[in-house]
This record gives C-alpha cells, sequence and structure tokens, in this order.
C-alpha cells in the first residue's frame, strides 16, 4: 500500500448563506434523522447543500455527507494493508438570507432550530484494514478526529498527514499480528487506545455533539 494525498482540502467557508428556491415550510420529513454529533444531512440540508454549490456523497442508504476523499492508496491493494475508508468531512452553519430564511420557517416547524443552532464542524476519517493469505483479517487503524475551529483541524490534518505517509503500514501489521494477545480481546475503544498508543498518535476525537 502506497499512500498519496488527494487534492480535496477542508473549505474554509464555515456557513451555508444562500437561502433556497422553496416557498413552504420544510415538512418533518425534510429535517428526519436528524444527526447531532455526526456528518450526514438531513434532506433539508442537502438542499441548502446544492444552493450553496457543495455537493456531497451518498454513503449507505439514506446517509448523504459532504465527504471528500483525503488520503489514496496509488497500488489499490487488495491484500495486506489496504484503505477501508480514508475521507475527510465538514458541516455547515448557517448566516445571511440562508439563516433568515430558516428562522422563519422554525416559527412554525420548532425542529428547523435543531439546523439553525448548528456549530460549523471539520473531521478526518482513516481507516486502514488488513488482510492476507493466511486468512487474518483485522482493522490495523481507524482513526477519527473532528473539530469546530478551523485553523486548529487543518493543523492537525497536516500533522497527522505526514506521519501516515511515512508509516510502513505492512511492517506495522506483522508486529501488530505479534502482539495479537494484547489488543484482540479488547472492546472497540480500548482497541482505539491501544492502537493509538502503537502507532504513537494523539487519541480519537469524535462524536462532538455540534449543538450551540
Amino acid at each position: 500500500m502506497k499512500l498519496t494525498p488527494s487534492n480535496n482540502q477542508f473549505n474554509p467557508n464555515p456557513y451555508f448563506n444562500k437561502p433556497i428556491e422553496q416557498d413552504f415550510v420544510p415538512s418533518i420529513d425534510q429535517t428526519e434523522l436528524f444527526d447531532q454529533n455526526g456528518y450526514d444531512l438531513t434532506p433539508l440540508e442537502r438542499l441548502y447543500a446544492e444552493a450553496n454549490g457543495h455537493l456531497g456523497r451518498w454513503h449507505r442508504p439514506n446517509h448523504y455527507a459532504l465527504k471528500y476523499d483525503w488520503l489514496i492508496d496509488n497500488n489499490n491493494s487488495v491484500t495486506g494493508a489496504h484503505i477501508n475508508h480514508c475521507l475527510i468531512f465538514e458541516r455547515k452553519g448557517y448566516s445571511g438570507e440562508a439563516l433568515y430564511q430558516l428562522q422563519n420557517w422554525a416559527e412554525s416547524n420548532n425542529l428547523i432550530y435543531k439546523i439553525i443552532k448548528m456549530r460549523p464542524k471539520w473531521g478526518m476519517d482513516l481507516s486502514v484494514d488488513y488482510v492476507d493469505e493466511s486468512g487474518n483479517v483485522f482493522e490495523l487503524l481507524h482513526w477519527e478526529y473532528d473539530g469546530f475551529n478551523y485553523e486548529e483541524i487543518t493543523d492537525k490534518k497536516k500533522q497527522i498527514e505526514k506521519y501516515f505517509l511515512s508509516i510502513d503500514w505492512n511492517s506495522a501489521a506483522q508486529e501488530m499480528l505479534k502482539r495479537k494477545k494484547e489488543w484482540h480481546h479488547l472492546d472497540f475503544f480500548e482497541q482505539s487506545a491501544w492502537k493509538t498508543n502503537f502507532f504513537n498518535i494523539e487519541k480519537e476525537r469524535f462524536k462532538m455533539v455540534l449543538w450551540q
């Protein structure tokens, strides 16, 4: 596996400010399945994303987000260490005419306040798996990191990206296999702590509730 960075970067604009072309109060269906600590957009948020020139991507049914490729495996590896997913995410707040439009609608549909009260958020998500001809299968590293401050998250991305590009992932996998008894029995969060210690990186920070 040979990782290289994509050309995608975080967008520094934290807000959608253009209104959508809709002359009726959004329905409950347009605000359903609100993701208060992640990046999935409601149908109403998707309309604002499109109106403001942002194209997201589907991932699994009913999951749509402003997500973009982060690190790419030029070898397209399918054995040994390989990318499960490696993405950067964004969730926008609202200002200007878009905010004014939402505030008017919220008087009739209070669920819209959930969108109005959102803080802009950016995040990174790297998942590297391992599989080999002997049938060994495990998650080598899954590291997620969110932030509400653009400067902080871009600095963190630069630091961790440089480190991830320097790792010999297959060598790391072999060492982790030798030490399987230390981590295999652990639960999700304990394994995360063990693996961040193994790679000597900062622990994960994610699922940050975005309401003000």
